[in-house]
């Protein structure tokens, strides 16, 4: 270990905290066991997968101040897993211990109009927009941007506070049925298919890029993600680069995702994620060292992993409405027959302990790994079509 990590490096078996429960929490907290340190996870919700397996769960809100008080005294250091933990509460612990992501980096991604603005200001490659606070904007806002999709700025997720419109008239109304919540009205670009890149970065600015992977949505949520992406090389580099960029404009520390979208041959950033993501998963089962550990390791001022793919991967999402007969809320609950994937070469299962599942709810998800990618990928659709997933 170089003397520049060791003087300021935080090892086990320090305790370290995580704000936020749910899946991206618990591969953390695994994660950090394994690697030989404690987790004290907070969390509202007492049945939270990451709570489940921390060494510490504290039930409470994210701005209950005794229970941040709580965190500052045990932990050495803080960490998030999803980026709506208000930024006063990432402010306040920072007074106290290392907090990574900080809270600026965090304000910008869980903002959409914050987020757009950025990439704007920093020469990002990004979509046209217009941002909407009242119904004078809608009628101002530049023609070109129809058809649209109108955002919510704040809390929006996995298609939820999203619409389609095709013109002015259902801009305004989509902005009503939001209830008048700031939004971002967004042209909707052709799109060739989407692309995502996940990084780690410590404090002295050192980054660890894992190989873009190629995703597919369903309704709005993460289907199925491909690593590495099936996009020219000449892309891929470009979405790294891009990514790093972005990294560097934030002072980002730990581990972030950036989304684009491929539109004609171009790259276009659609999101930040200050946290691991989604479309990352399959750097548990693929990758030397995951996204997960490289959260840890940036968040403890350890040397960053190495990112590289040992086999190719394909990661499939397996939500709610695979708990219920018909693949509706009005069907009969049961567990999913787990046998049926079990049965595939390759393929690692990954179930998140969530206490109820309900249709559109990331319950769990699969990888296939193995050295030919076309197989992989065969395998995976094959087994995804098996466990009831058809459209």
């Amino acid at each position: 270990m170089s003397s520049s990590h060791s003087s300021s490096s935080i090892l086990p078996p320090a305790t370290l905290g995580m704000l936020g429960g749910g899946q991206l929490g618990r591969f953390f907290v695994s994660a950090a066991h394994e690697m030989g340190y404690k987790v004290c996870v907070l969390d509202p919700d007492p049945h939270s997968p990451a709570g489940l397996i921390a060494d510490e769960h504290l039930v409470a809100a994210y701005d209950d101040y005794a229970a941040l008080d709580r965190m500052a005294g045990n932990c050495a250091a803080v960490t998030t897993e999803f980026e709506n933990v208000p930024a006063e509460t990432l402010d306040y612990l920072a007074k106290f211990l290392p907090v990574r992501p900080g809270a600026r980096a965090v304000a910008i991604c869980q903002n959409r109009i914050a987020e757009k603005t950025f990439l704007r200001d920093n020469g990002m490659p990004h979509g046209p927009f217009a941002v909407i606070r009242c119904d004078d904007d809608v009628a101002e806002a530049n023609a070109g941007l129809f058809p649209a999709v109108l955002k919510v700025a704040r809390f929006g997720y996995d298609g939820k506070g999203q619409a389609r419109v095709a013109d002015r008239a259902e801009a305004l109304h989509a902005f009503h049925q939001f209830r008048g919540e700031p939004c971002v009205l967004e042209k909707m670009l052709s799109l060739d298919y989407e692309v995502s890149v996940v990084l780690a970065r410590d404090e002295g600015g050192r980054v660890a890029c894992f190989a873009a992977g190629e995703n597919s949505h369903r309704r709005g949520i993460l289907d199925v993600t491909i690593a590495p992406a099936r996009a020219s090389a000449c892309q891929r580099d470009s979405a790294q680069a891009i990514a790093e960029r972005i990294a560097e404009k934030l002072g980002y520390v730990g581990t972030l995702g950036v989304e684009f979208f491929v539109c004609r041959g171009e790259l276009f950033v659609n999101e930040m994620a200050p946290r691991p993501h989604n479309s990352g998963h399959h750097t548990i089962d693929a990758s030397s060292t995951s996204q997960y550990e490289q959260q840890v390791r940036a968040l403890c001022g350890l040397p960053l992993g190495e990112p590289r793919m040992h086999s190719a991967a394909v990661m499939v999402n397996l939500l709610g409405e695979l708990w219920y007969e018909g693949g509706t809320a009005q069907g009969a609950y049961r567990e999913p027959d787990w046998a049926v994937l079990h049965a595939y070469p390759g393929l690692h299962l990954h179930l998140y302990a969530k206490h109820h599942a309900r249709p559109g709810r990331k319950m769990g998800h699969f990888v296939v790994t193995g050295n030919d990618p076309d197989q992989v990928l065969a395998t995976a659709l094959a087994a995804r079509t098996a466990i009831g997933i058809t459209d």
